[in-house]
């Protein structure tokens, strides 16, 4: 038996007995040539598919261990790219397909692999065939736009199909951040005393709602922002003077019950986004560390945009809740979730833990908490309602109309094992007719705040919403563009660098039929329609080839793009210029203003004018081996501080 990697050898080991050798390709075994384009453009885009150097000594074990034996069966996994690593594999090892059997299994467990054995079959061709269609449009794109890049931008840069259309997104709501005109506004607020301190937000004057909805629109969607119609302090003071010794009548209170239901268990996408949101990982090591969890064998596949689960792990999730949480914490009846995308890739079933009763994953750190995430949310699909009591009571005073809300948790229902932002905020009994007297009656200043930033949450939940790559490759475009310094972090949200705004403006401006979103979505239905037999995929090549090739062949004559540069109240020791901050491969650094004339260069040093808390010395931004920005002193290694966030430093001090 064949598997990607030895921790998978490993487990599958400990279910299958002797007669079966069990052997770790260690990923691809070959792979496009990297000096050359690899693509004969010319014949059908035939890929040049080469064995990597580093893997020749893994093949030569593989030939050697197939020697004598009765079947060869690959078990790589279960999506487009464990297809052709089944396949190549098969190619390079020569295998007959007599001798050839393919399984797939959604969970590496005792029972999926016996099943998996009974049910073997062929390499799936249109499998096959939408992964190298990927690759040979990847490759296409990449080549061909990286050398340009390199002439009219800067060397050494490069270009990818998805990845750019990610960018693109982060530059334009960079821009939309840049150009935001805040609006002021104002807020009343009355406090009443009664048993605590409840305050009252006005809500209309003179039978008038005074919240209205203002909405921006953004490149990829409407931006909505709620605001009051009170601009000008004056309105407000008014407001506030006009209130003063008035008593405040209670003219209704609501009360309704309202139900909030589980969610589905994870997807690929929505388990990066809570791992971004709870746990502050990016999307690469979210599914890094899924990857371990799947190979040991605690969960089901990582890579998949299913929400349905197999009716045998319903049933054991079910069984489970009653025996530990009793019959009111169980859903009247099996929970079933529909998948929301129009192709659902080829894994099946939602990320789930393999053995419910299993509550933790025995590797420990990072890793335990993902699996108790993982595991939660699984549990908690199956599990009842969650039952609040809201409250509204309006409170009249003249002209004017008062609101003030409350809920309590009645009945907590899923959030039992699965816990969400929920604060009780009861309030004390009201009745209709009754008299209020407010202690204090205030004005408070706001403003519309601008669109936020992408994050890894908001950035994929928009990819995936705009049909633009898929499961297996979320992590891989927003760590892609991190690592080429494209884009940066600060507090956790993107920012696009200097050098990433002048990629993104060179390709939309001569590329913007490729660096589109609808043109990048429909490109991915079609590598899905050739993964379910639907289309082939040298035709769908050509079809993109021949427009693309020909806009290359007219950007001779466009002109260079210069890249805007921050310059710094310094000049160059070495020439009396000024210098500038410049963006290279390993990041920021400072040189001067007349590159290439004057070569000097010096560390960039980014403060954050804040003082340690440790010694006093200087925080400034700091980067992990990996390129994780993060914040130390300038002290060390004398002070050793360092946090992931500037809010960490802000609460230490």
């Amino acid at each position: 038996m064949i598997v990607e990697s030895p921790t998978k050898a490993k487990t599958i080991g400990r279910y299958l007995g002797n007669e079966y050798i069990i052997k770790a390709s260690m990923g691809h075994v070959v792979d496009l040539p990297k000096s050359t384009l690899g693509v004969d453009v010319e014949h059908d885009f035939t890929p040049d598919f080469e064995v990597v150097t580093d893997k020749k000594k893994t093949i030569a074990e593989l030939k050697s261990a197939a020697k004598g034996v009765d079947s060869i069966i690959l078990a790589t996994d279960p999506d487009r790219e464990g297809e052709a690593i089944a396949y190549h594999v098969a190619e390079v090892l020569k295998l007959s397909k007599n001798k050839l059997k393919r399984i797939v299994f959604h969970e590496i467990t005792k029972e999926a692999i016996e099943q998996a054995l009974k049910n073997h079959r062929s390499i799936d061709a249109n499998l096959v065939d939408a992964q190298t269609a990927r690759r040979v449009l990847d490759r296409l794109v990449g080549y061909k736009l990286s050398p340009l890049l390199w002439q009219k931008i800067r060397r050494g840069l490069s270009a990818g199909r998805v990845q750019s259309v990610a960018l693109r997104l982060i530059v334009e709501r960079e821009r939309e951040i840049e150009k935001f005109a805040k609006k002021p506004y104002f807020t009343i607020h009355a406090t009443v005393k009664k048993e605590n301190e409840i305050v009252f937000n006005l809500i209309e004057i003179n039978g008038q709602k005074i919240e209205l909805q203002e909405i921006f629109n953004l490149y990829d969607g409407d931006y909505k922002v709620t605001k009051t119609n009170i601009e000008k302090e004056e309105d407000a003071k008014k407001i506030v003077a006009d209130l003063q010794g008035k008593n405040f009548v209670v003219a209704d209170v609501l009360q309704k019950e309202m139900k909030r239901s589980p969610q589905p268990p994870y997807t690929t996408s929505t388990l990066q986004q809570d791992a971004s949101r709870r746990l502050g990982l990016s999307g690469k090591r979210t599914m890094s560390l899924a990857q371990k969890l799947y190979e040991e064998g605690y969960i089901t596949y990582h890579r998949t945009d299913s929400v349905t689960i197999a009716l045998s792990a319903q049933n054991a999730i079910r069984t489970f809740v009653k025996k530990e949480y009793g019959d009111r914490y169980l859903s009247e009846k099996p929970r079933f979730y529909a998948t929301k995308q129009k192709l659902a890739q080829e894994a099946h079933e939602a990320i789930r833990p393999t053995n419910v009763g299993e509550l933790q994953a025995q590797i420990g750190g990072i890793h335990t908490k993902l699996y108790e995430l993982i595991w939660r949310r699984a549990v908690a699909s199956q599990m009842s309602d969650a039952i609040t009591e809201s409250t509204t009571v309006l409170a009249d005073a003249k002209d004017y109309r008062f609101k003030a809300n409350g809920s309590v948790l009645v009945f907590d229902g899923f959030l039992k094992i699965n816990p969400q932002a929920l604060q009780d905020s009861k309030l004390p009994q009201f009745t209709v007719g009754e008299k209020l007297q407010p202690q204090s009656i205030n004005e408070q200043f706001h403003e519309t705040p601008p669109p936020p930033r992408y994050n890894d949450a908001s950035l994929i939940k928009t990819l995936e919403e705009k049909g633009i790559g898929r499961p297996s490759t979320y992590a891989t475009i927003v760590g892609t563009i991190e690592e080429r310094g494209y884009i940066e972090r600060e507090e956790a949200r993107f920012k696009p660098t200097a050098v990433g705004i002048a990629v993104n403006d060179f390709l939309v401006a001569n590329f913007s039929d490729i660096d589109d979103i609808p043109f990048t979505a429909e490109m991915e239905d079609q590598l899905d329609n050739i993964a379910h037999g639907k289309k082939e995929w040298r035709p769908m090549m050509k079809d993109f080839y021949t427009p693309f090739e020909k806009k290359l062949s007219q950007m001779k004559d466009v002109a260079r793009v210069k890249i805007e540069v921050e310059e710094l109240d310094e000049l160059c020791p070495d020439c009396g210029a000024r210098l500038v901050v410049r963006t290279g491969r390993f990041g920021k650094f400072i040189s001067c203003s007349s590159f290439p004339k004057c070569k000097f260069t010096k560390q960039f040093v980014e403060e954050t004018g804040l003082t340690c808390p440790k010694d006093g010395g200087k925080i400034i931004v700091k980067k992990t081996k990996r390129g994780r920005k993060f914040f130390g002193c300038s002290n060390y290694p004398a002070c050793t501080f360092a946090a992931w966030n500037i809010s960490d430093i802000k609460k230490a001090t």
